[in-house]
C-alpha cells in the first residue's frame, strides 16, 4: 500500500479509514492492498454522492447533506430498502451493497451500491453526444421508454406492494407540498395562493392505474451509455420513491423537461437543445408506450412545477437563515418566483 498521505472529502465528518475497513470486510475485499480512492460526485443541492475504487472495485457511497435537515428527508435507509426490492425486477436501479448506521463512521446513516458505468447528463452534452439533433431524438425516446417501462413494473407482487399508500396519493401530495412550502416561505410570490385554491380544489378522480412512482425522474439522476444516447443504464435517487400515481412522475419530468426560451429555475436542464423533443411528443410518446389517460395532465404539471418550487424553497430558506453557506443558493429565490409563473402557466394551460 502507498504510504502517501491521502486527504479525502469531508474529512470532518466521515470517516473514511473506517469506511474503507467497511466495504474490505463486507465485500470480501481483504485481500486488496490498493489504497481506496474517493471523488465526490458534482455536487447537486442535496444528497453527498462520492465513487469508490478499492483496487479493480468500483462502487458509490450515498449519505445525507452536511448539516440540519428536515425530519424524514434524506432517509437513506428507505432508499436502500427500496433499491433492494426494485433491482429484482428493474435492473436500471443500482443494486445496494451496504447499509450503515455506525456513527463512529459518519453521523448519519449511508449505503454503498453498485456502480453503474455511463455517462449523466447534467448541463451539458459529452462531446461524443453533440452537436447533433439525432442525438437529442435518441435520448428524449429513451428517457420517455424508460419512464414508460418503470411504470408498468408489477407493483402488486415483488415485494412492492408496502412500499406506499396509492389510495389519496395525489391528495396527501398537494397538501404535503402546500405545507412545506408555507412552512419555509421567505418572499411573497402573488400568483401562489391562487395556484394553491386551484390545486386543493380541483383535485382530479382517483387516478386506476397504480404504479411505482420514482417521484425524481429527470435527465441527471439517469445514465446514458457513453456511446448510445439511445441506452440508459442507470436510474439514479430513489428517495423519494413509492407506490402511487404515474401521472405525478409523468408530470415531475415534463417539469424538468426545459423547453426553449424558458427563464431560470435553479434546475439544470439540456432539453432545450436543438434535437429534444418538445413536452407535447413526450405525453404523446408516453401515451403511445402505456396507454394512459392523460386527460388532467395540466393539472399534473401545475402541481409539478409548484413541488419543484417548494423543494427549492426548503433549499433557499435555509440558505437565508445562514445553515447553509453554498452561494449557489442565493440564487434560488429568482427560481423559485419563476417555477410559480410556470406553474400558473400550466394551470392556465398556456404550456402544454
Amino acid at each position: 500500500m502507498s504510504s502517501t498521505q491521502v486527504i479525502y472529502p469531508y474529512e470532518h465528518v466521515i470517516n473514511w479509514p473506517k469506511v474503507e475497513q467497511l466495504i474490505k470486510s463486507e465485500l470480501n475485499l481483504n485481500h486488496v492492498t490498493d489504497q481506496m480512492e474517493v471523488k465526490p460526485f458534482s455536487a447537486g443541492y442535496s444528497n453527498l454522492t462520492f465513487a469508490i475504487s478499492i483496487g479493480d472495485w468500483k462502487g458509490v457511497l450515498r449519505r445525507p447533506p452536511i448539516g440540519e435537515i428536515p425530519a424524514k428527508a434524506h432517509d437513506m435507509e428507505r432508499e436502500y430498502s427500496v433499491l433492494k426490492r426494485m433491482n429484482a425486477v428493474f435492473p436500471l436501479a443500482p443494486q445496494p451493497y451496504i447499509l450503515s448506521k455506525d456513527t463512529d463512521i459518519m453521523e448519519r446513516p449511508f449505503y454503498v451500491m453498485e456502480n453503474k458505468a455511463g455517462v449523466v447528463l447534467d448541463d451539458k452534452l459529452p462531446k461524443q453526444f453533440s452537436p447533433s439533433t439525432s442525438s437529442g431524438k435518441s435520448i428524449s425516446y429513451a428517457v420517455v421508454d424508460t419512464l414508460s417501462l418503470l411504470h408498468q413494473v408489477d407493483c402488486s407482487d415483488n415485494g412492492l406492494k408496502d412500499f406506499g399508500r396509492p389510495e389519496g396519493y395525489l391528495k396527501r401530495q398537494v397538501e404535503g407540498w402546500i405545507s412545506r412550502y408555507q412552512r419555509s416561505k421567505t418572499d411573497d410570490i402573488p400568483v401562489t395562493k391562487e395556484i394553491e385554491s386551484f390545486l386543493t380544489k380541483n383535485l382530479p378522480p382517483q387516478n386506476p392505474v397504480i404504479s411505482v412512482v420514482h417521484n425524481d425522474f429527470k435527465l441527471n439522476n439517469l445514465m446514458f451509455d457513453t456511446q448510445d444516447p439511445g441506452k440508459i443504464t442507470g436510474v439514479f435517487d430513489w428517495e423519494l420513491s413509492t407506490i402511487g400515481d404515474p401521472l405525478t412522475d409523468l408530470g415531475s419530468s415534463l417539469a424538468y423537461w426545459k423547453g426553449a426560451h424558458e427563464p431560470f429555475t435553479g434546475v439544470n436542464s439540456i432539453t432545450h437543445l436543438p434535437g429534444f423533443i418538445s413536452r407535447r411528443e413526450f405525453i404523446e410518446r408516453y401515451c403511445q408506450n402505456t396507454g394512459c389517460d392523460v386527460t388532467s395532465i395540466d393539472y399534473y404539471l401545475t402541481f409539478a412545477f409548484y413541488k419543484v418550487a417548494a423543494i427549492l424553497q426548503q433549499i433557499y430558506f435555509r440558505w437565508k437563515k445562514g445553515e447553509l453557506t453554498d452561494e449557489r443558493f442565493k440564487e434560488l429565490g429568482m427560481g423559485v418566483e419563476n417555477l410559480m409563473t410556470l406553474s400558473y402557466q400550466a394551470m392556465q394551460k398556456e404550456i402544454i
